[in-house]
């Protein structure tokens, strides 16, 4: 079977790194690079010496490739992908796929009707560490799932056009669905605009999701924090865990919780059972989560085994940051998720 043809458009801050990605797979040649600055192509050709470069996105429509990979600034995907579909060429789609849940819907649909894959970019749906959570959840050993929180949050990087929720919470988002393998009902927002205040550009956000069965996900998005922090938490009426993409175990399992008497009815009867056992390492087979990603575009094509972050996931995602959006502009008010 002949290579996958593959161009990368957009080689700011991420496209280099699926480039590289992509370079070094041996079913995939990156035959074009794309950047409308050219001195962001000159530093990326240093990786990938044999693809050939281009400001003009024009030049790679209308060439052989067979794939297009868009990493460029979020207004800019819902455009630029049904500029590819419509050249025939698949697209892979960095996160979030599009600005409103339309043009996401759009993207969907016309990959559809025309027989292409477009998937996004959801690199923590591939994450070993994250399958690892989602496995141990499927498996029942967290009991009843109570509540999920995240935090992401650093100092920068601040976008100029773009709140960090649009920017950083499409991660975590994503992987409340993909854990919970369900869509949430309502959302709420709240947040603060403490640098950008004059143009309103919120570099804080606190963000709910309220899933079917009572389950609650939480996550913390900040641009404005004095310590990188990438960190979820998962409660079950069984055990707990916590995963920490930055530290060396990146899944810690804790054999804690409480246990109420079956009756209870007056206080003399409310006596708690606190359980503290063994805090355990969680194992599982690490690879760079981009490198599975790629793999998984790649496979889509070749073979048709579609991938779990294709477009209509990314619809969904939209779905709920779109709702975030309209309770972060009313004053956090919890709102339904359209469906």
């Amino acid at each position: 079977m002949s290579a996958l043809r593959v161009a990368v458009v957009g080689c700011g801050y991420w496209g280099p790194k699926l480039a590289r990605n992509l370079h070094e797979m041996d079913n995939v040649e990156l035959h074009w690079l794309c950047d409308l600055v050219p001195e962001n192509l000159a530093r990326v050709a240093t990786l990938c010496p044999e693809a050939r470069l281009t400001t003009n996105m024009d030049d790679v429509l209308q060439s052989d490739v067979d794939a297009v990979v868009l990493v460029t600034p979020v207004s800019s995907h819902h455009a630029l992908a049904m500029k590819a579909l419509r050249s025939g060429k698949h697209v892979l789609v960095e996160k979030p796929l599009a600005t409103t849940e339309r043009e996401a819907t759009e993207l969907a649909e016309t990959a559809d009707r025309q027989g292409l894959v477009a998937m996004v970019g959801h690199t923590f749906q591939h994450n070993p560490a994250v399958n690892a959570v989602r496995d141990l959840m499927r498996s029942g050993e967290l009991g009843e799932v109570y509540y999920l929180d995240a935090t992401r949050a650093n100092l920068g990087l601040f976008q100029p056009d773009i709140n960090v929720m649009w920017v950083l919470a499409p991660h975590d988002v994503s992987i409340f669905l993909h854990l919970l393998e369900d869509s949430p009902e309502e959302v709420s927002a709240e947040g603060a605009a403490c640098v950008q205040r004059q143009r309103c550009i919120h570099d804080v956000v606190y963000l709910k999701l309220f899933f079917p069965g009572a389950v609650l996900a939480n996550v913390r998005v900040s641009w404005l924090d004095p310590v990188k922090t990438r960190r979820l938490i998962v409660v079950g009426s069984k055990k707990m865990l916590v995963y920490d993409d930055i530290a060396e175990n990146k899944v810690m399992l804790y054999d804690k919780g409480v246990e109420r008497p079956p009756y209870s009815t007056t206080p003399e009867e409310f006596h708690l059972s606190y359980r503290h056992g063994p805090e355990t390492p969680v194992e599982f087979e690490w690879r760079e989560p981009l490198r599975v990603e790629c793999e998984a575009f790649a496979n889509w094509i070749t073979t048709g085994q579609p991938a779990c972050s294709d477009a209509w996931m990314g619809v969904r995602v939209v779905r709920v940051l779109e709702a975030a959006q309209r309770s972060l502009m009313d004053g956090g008010g919890r709102g339904p998720v359209q469906l």
